[in-house]
């Protein structure tokens, strides 16, 4: 096994510290998703078209009609809803603000992880074994 110098343990753990506080820092930003105040609405906003089943409608010939729907899923089953007009750009913003929310929180458990990790690091480098003198 490779066996390193007390130079090389001490550059390895200086930058294994500075990824730590790194990490910290990044994990402090991610957290401010989380603290944010700003209403959620889990789902999904686009424009579909379609035809509305009216045998005499404009939309069996050529023009479907077209509206905006809010999308998520609960419990496995897939929902849709018709959204207002005037709501859209409201709806959307706090669907986005989700969908920010929920990447957030993917990120703190990778960077949760990753800390740990290098804690694990830190200790294994600066664990001494007591020598029988």
């Amino acid at each position: 096994m490779y066996m390193q110098t007390a130079a090389q343990r001490r550059q390895k753990l200086s930058r294994l510290r500075q990824e730590l506080l790194e990490s910290l820092e990044r994990l402090r930003q991610t957290i401010e998703v989380a603290l944010a105040h700003s209403p959620l609405i889990k789902g999904s906003v686009y424009q579909i078209a379609r035809r509305c089943g009216n045998p005499n409608c404009r939309c069996t010939r050529s023009k479907l009609h077209r509206n905006f729907v809010l999308t998520w899923s609960e419990q496995g089953r897939h929902h849709m809803r018709s959204l207002p007009p005037g709501r859209v750009a409201e709806i959307r913003k706090k669907s986005k603000e989700y969908a920010r929310l929920r990447r957030a929180r993917s990120e703190i458990l990778a960077l949760g992880n990753r800390l740990l990790a290098l804690v694990d690091e830190i200790q294994e480098l600066r664990r001494e074994t007591l020598r029988d003198d």
